[in-house]
C-alpha cells in the first residue's frame, strides 16, 4: 500500500473508531472538514502540521498515523529497511521513516527523518486525549529545536528529550540536510489518570 493511501485509510479509520464526524474531527483538530474529506480520498497529500494536528484530536502520536495494522499472525519483530514506509512533508520537503515493525505490539515508536537545510516546522501541540513522550537524537548536521519559550542547538550526537504538549519547532541552520532519529511513547490521559 503506498502512503497516500496508508494515511487515507488510518485517518478515516481512526476517526471512525473515535465515532468521529467530518465535522466532530475538524471541531477537535482546528483542520477544515473539507480538507480532512479530501485527505481522507487521497485527493491532497497532507503537510506535517496537519497530520500533527489530527493525531492530536485523535489521541495517537503522529509516527501511529503511518503505522499500518498487521493481523495478530503477521506480527514480525523485525522492519526491513525496504519494507519500511517512508513520506516526505510536501511543504518542507523533510522525509520521514516509520522504522518500528508493523503492528508489533509495543510502547515505543521508532522514526527517521532526513531535514532538509534552511527548513522550519512547527507543530502547535495541544495533545487532548495522549501525553506522548519524544526523544530527538541528531545523527548528522545539526537542529534548532524550540520546546514552548525554550530553544537548543544539537549537534550530531546530541539528544533532547521533551513532551509534546505545547508548540514545538524544528529548524534546520545548517547548510548540508540534518539527520536524527525520533523515538516515542505515548500514554492516553485515561490511563494515567487511573493509575
Amino acid at each position: 500500500m503506498n502512503v497516500e493511501a496508508l494515511l487515507a485509510r488510518r485517518v478515516r479509520d481512526l476517526r471512525k473508531a473515535h465515532g468521529h464526524t467530518l465535522d466532530d474531527l475538524a471541531e477537535a483538530s482546528g483542520v477544515s472538514r473539507s480538507t480532512i474529506s479530501l485527505i481522507e480520498r487521497q485527493e491532497i497529500s497532507p503537510t506535517a502540521v496537519v497530520l500533527n494536528k489530527l493525531a492530536d484530536a485523535l489521541g495517537v502520536s503522529m509516527a501511529a498515523l503511518f503505522a499500518e495494522d498487521a493481523p495478530s499472525d503477521a506480527q514480525q519483530p523485525l522492519a526491513r529497511r525496504a519494507e519500511q514506509q517512508t513520506w516526505q512533508d510536501p511543504a518542507t520537503g523533510y522525509l520521514r521513516r516509520h522504522v518500528s515493525p508493523v503492528g508489533f505490539a509495543s510502547p515505543l515508536e521508532l522514526v527517521e527523518v532526513s531535514f532538509p537545510p534552511g527548513e522550519s516546522v512547527t507543530f502547535d501541540n495541544v495533545t487532548r486525549l495522549a501525553v506522548t513522550h519524544q526523544q530527538v537524537w541528531v545523527l548528522e548536521g545539526e537542529m534548532a529545536i524550540s520546546v514552548g519559550e525554550k530553544a537548543w542547538q544539537l549537534k550530531a550526537g546530541d539528544c533532547l528529550a521533551m513532551v509534546l504538549d505545547q508548540q514545538i519547532v524544528f529548524r534546520n541552520p545548517g547548510r548540508k540536510p540534518a539527520r536524527y532519529a525520533l523515538v516515542l511513547t505515548t500514554v492516553s490521559t485515561t490511563q494515567r489518570t487511573t493509575k
